[in-house]
C-alpha cells in the first residue's frame, strides 16, 4: 500500500478553508467557556473512520458519445409514369410495404400493344426484303464472273443488301421502343419501402412523367442524422494527438440507436458521412449514419438518441462515480495518505473528470479522471460519509486489511 506525505498547495486551499474557519470558531468558543467554568479533561481521540480504497492504475476503456438524432429514409422516391395514358388500376394499399419490382399502377396498354404489333410486322417485312436482296446478289455473282452483266449491276445488288440490313436494324430498334412503352404502362416500385397515398385516382388521364402518382420511402436501411459540436470535435482531436484517445479509422464510428423508452434498436449501424462545414447558427457539423432496419420498426421523422462507439480512451484513471464528490468549488476525491505525524488520514484531491464509463475493469459505473491523480494513489471509494473533515484519521475495512495482509 503506497503512502505519501501531504503538503497544502494553492489548489487545495479552497477545499479546507471552510473547515479551518469552523475549527477556529470552535476553539474560540471553548476558550471563552473556560473563563467562566473549571477546565475539563481533553476529549479522547476521535475513532478512525473505516473506509475502502482503490489503488490507481491506468487502463484502456471504451469511449462513446450520446447525441440527439432524427431519422429519415435512405431514399425518397417520386413515382411517375414514363408514358401517357388512362390510369386503370392501383395495385397497392396506401401505407403498405412494397418490394422492388412490384406493380403499383397500370395504364391503358391497348394503344402500346398495337404499336408493338405493327413494329413486329415492319421488322418481318424488312427481313424479307433483306433475304430477297441477298438472293439477288447470290444469283448475279456467277453472271458477273462470266461477264454476262456489268460490275455496276453487281454493285447495285450488294448496296441493296446493305440498305435492307440497315432497315432491319432500324425496325428492330423501333420494336424495342414499342416494347419499352408497353412495359412502362406497368408502373413498378424501384426499391423496397413504404408507399404513400395515391395522388391520382383511377380513370384519370396521365400525361407522362410530369404527373406525380405517389411517393415511396426506402427505410431499410434508414438514415440517422445528427450534429456534433465543434468543441467536442476539437477536444477529441487534441486527445488523439496527445495519444490519450484512439479514434475509429477514417471516422467510421459504430452506431447504436436508443429509443424513447431507453431500449436499443437491435441493429448496429455505421457513420458514412461527416460534413466538413460548421453550422454558424448551431456550432455543429452534420453527420450521417446508415442503420439496417429489416423489420421497419424505425420510421422517418422519428426522434432518437444515437450512441457513437468504436473509440478507446488510453491510459485512463477510472474511479467509481460514488467516489467523486462536489463541494461547490469543484469535484474532488478523498485519498488515503500519511500526515506529518505518520497517521493515516483522508485528504481531498481536486480532480477534473471526463466522461462516464460503464465498461471499465471492476467498475460498473465510473468517471474518467483527466487530471488530479497519479499511479499508486489510494482513492477512497467507500466510507466517505464517515469522513467529517479533511485530514480525519481513517482505517481500512477489515476485508481490505485481510486481502492486503495475504498479499
Amino acid at each position: 500500500m503506497s503512502t505519501f506525505r501531504f503538503r497544502l498547495s494553492g489548489q487545495l486551499k479552497p477545499f479546507i478553508r471552510g473547515f479551518l474557519l469552523l475549527s477556529s470558531s470552535a476553539v474560540l468558543a471553548t476558550s471563552l467557556s473556560g473563563c467562566e467554568q473549571a477546565p475539563q479533561s481533553a476529549p479522547a481521540s476521535m475513532k478512525p473512520a473505516t473506509v475502502s480504497v482503490m489503488s490507481m492504475t491506468t487502463q484502456s476503456v471504451p469511449f462513446s458519445i450520446e447525441l440527439p438524432a432524427t431519422l429519415s429514409g435512405a431514399k425518397e422516391v417520386e413515382i411517375r409514369a414514363q408514358v401517357s395514358g388512362i390510369l386503370q388500376t392501383r395495385n397497392f394499399s396506401e401505407g403498405d410495404k412494397v418490394t422492388a419490382g412490384q406493380s403499383l399502377f397500370s395504364l391503358d396498354a391497348k394503344t402500346y400493344a398495337a404499336e408493338m404489333t405493327k413494329s413486329k410486322a415492319d421488322l418481318n417485312a424488312a427481313m424479307v426484303r433483306l433475304k430477297q436482296a441477298q438472293r439477288e446478289v447470290n444469283r448475279i455473282k456467277p453472271l458477273r464472273a462470266k461477264n454476262s452483266i456489268s460490275q455496276r449491276e453487281l454493285d447495285n445488288a450488294i448496296s441493296s443488301v446493305d440498305i435492307n440490313l440497315a432497315d432491319v436494324n432500324s425496325m428492330q430498334a423501333k420494336l424495342e421502343q414499342a416494347q419499352l412503352r408497353l412495359d412502362y404502362t406497368k408502373v413498378t416500385s424501384p426499391v423496397t419501402g413504404i408507399v404513400g397515398r395515391e395522388l391520382v385516382s383511377e380513370g384519370t388521364y396521365v400525361s407522362g412523367p410530369e404527373v406525380l402518382l405517389t411517393q415511396l420511402t426506402q427505410i431499410d436501411p434508414i438514415r440517422v442524422r445528427f450534429g456534433l459540436s465543434e468543441r467536442e470535435q476539437l477536444q477529441m482531436r487534441n486527445d488523439a494527438a496527445a495519444g490519450s484517445l484512439t479514434l475509429p479509422e477514417e471516422g467510421h464510428w459504430k452506431t447504436r440507436i436508443k429509443l424513447f423508452d431507453g431500449s436499443f434498436h437491435p441493429q448496429i449501424g455505421q457513420v458514412n458521412f461527416s460534413d466538413i462545414r460548421i453550422n454558424a447558427k448551431t456550432g455543429t457539423s452534420e453527420l450521417q449514419a446508415i442503420t439496417p432496419n429489416p423489420n421497419f420498426s424505425l420510421r422517418p421523422g422519428q426522434f432518437v438518441r444515437i450512441v457513437l462507439e468504436g473509440a478507446v480512451r488510453e491510459n485512463a484513471f477510472v474511479v467509481p462515480q460514488r467516489a467523486v464528490l462536489d463541494n461547490g468549488l469543484g469535484k474532488f476525491v478523498y485519498v488515503m495518505a500519511k500526515n506529518d505525524q505518520g497517521i493515516t488520514v483522508a485528504l481531498p484531491a481536486p480532480v477534473i473528470v471526463g466522461e462516464w464509463v460503464t465498461q471499465a475493469k471492476g467498475i460498473a459505473n465510473g468517471w474518467i479522471i483527466r487530471q488530479g491523480l497519479k499511479t499508486g494513489d489510494q482513492v477512497i471509494i467507500d466510507g466517505m460519509a464517515r469522513i467529517f473533515f479533511p485530514g480525519m484519521p481513517i482505517r481500512l475495512a477489515d476485508d481490505q486489511l485481510t486481502s492486503t495482509t495475504q498479499q
